[in-house]
């Protein structure tokens, strides 16, 4: 009953088995290996972008903050959601690799709205050499409360930033659970609704630790390489980043995986549902829950063996009928047998 993270789930075998693989003698390094050939191709095939620069990096910061640095001045600002990862979870990481601020825009359920962001755009870049200077927007995709923004959501957001001239970055840690709940291609969630460069997650969806930078104007690819070996980035043995990501999209074995993950994540919540102490807060269109419950539900749940992560407050210390917020996340290995455990151990 292991709900915390789809980052504490296990690598799937067939990532394991292109590790062990990629083991046997010698390759070049830093990405001059004939893996990286075969990715390269599959990544643009993917995205149906065959001019599309493509680096793989060993987690999301990194991948997200080299990205944004590579779009950014040190004078300008990134636009954000008030719940975007890189401002909830990544340690100040994508400051201490643009040189640049974040800019806060108010978020429903973790998604800006147009109006928010161009208010937010608005005030920025007009106090001359006083102030921060407008720089790209960031989106998160799966958002940190599990919803999705639409296509058509994608496309007024970057057109509106394309109305000040501005890029836009799209961090997809769960880039793949998005899309098979969107039911559309790469393709049509990134460049076609007006993304320059993507974060494509491969962590959080069976590897062990890869990500992808994909970036659609090949300008800034040399910045990006260079910026990748300052910040510490460019693995030596990067055959096993290649190995890993040629796995993942071998086959379509990504899309399997998410399609499993959000499939769980469906079942548990009519489970939830059903119960009348459990309040979801956030229709979960991924593979993300987050709900209330009294605090000792939650310790009586935690003490059963369940694991997810309580998100505002100690589940053993205060008011037991106060409620609080926890955080359901399903990954491709949760079983239904796991799924229905849980939802036994709720009724009681």
């Amino acid at each position: 009953m292991y709900f915390a993270s789809d980052n504490a789930g296990p690598a799937h075998p067939k990532v394991m088995e292109a590790l062990m693989k990629a083991n046997e003698g010698y390759a070049t390094g830093y990405g001059g290996d004939a893996i990286m050939d075969e990715v390269r191709a599959q990544i643009r095939d993917v995205f149906e972008a065959p001019e599309a620069a493509v680096y793989l990096v060993i987690n999301g910061t990194s991948a997200n903050s080299i990205l944004l640095g590579t779009m950014t001045q040190p004078w300008e600002t990134v636009f954000c959601s008030d719940w975007a990862h890189i401002h909830k979870d990544e340690g100040h990481a994508p400051e201490f690799y643009t040189g640049s601020k974040l800019t806060l825009v108010p978020s429903t359920a973790g998604k800006m709205s147009v109006d928010d962001l161009q208010h937010a755009i608005l005030g920025e870049g007009n106090r001359g050499v006083h102030g921060s200077q407008r720089g790209p927007i960031s989106i998160t995709q799966v958002t940190e409360f599990g919803t999705i923004y639409t296509l058509d959501e994608i496309k007024a957001l970057t057109a509106t930033a394309q109305e000040f001239g501005l890029k836009t970055h799209l961090d997809g840690a769960r880039f793949a659970n998005a899309m098979v709940a969107l039911d559309c291609s790469a393709a049509e969630m990134t460049w076609k609704a007006g993304i320059d460069t993507v974060s494509f997650g491969g962590t959080k969806n069976g590897a062990v630790a890869v990500e992808a930078c994909v970036i659609f104007d090949p300008d800034l690819a040399w910045e990006f390489e260079l910026r990748r070996k300052r910040g510490g980035h460019l693995l030596s043995k990067h055959r096993f980043l290649s190995a890993q990501m040629n796995a993942y999209l071998t086959d379509d074995l990504w899309l399997d995986l998410a399609r499993a993950a959000n499939a769980q994540c469906v079942q548990l919540a009519e489970g939830l549902r059903g119960h009348d102490g459990a309040d979801i807060l956030f229709e979960p269109q991924a593979n993300m829950i987050f709900f209330n419950m009294t605090r000792q539900e939650h310790k009586r749940m935690l003490d059963a063996g369940a694991v997810y992560y309580v998100e505002n407050g100690d589940p053993y210390a205060g008011d037991p009928e106060e409620r609080l917020m926890g955080r359901l996340v399903t990954d491709w290995s949760i079983t239904a047998a796991c799924v229905t455990q849980f939802l036994d151990l709720l009724r009681g």
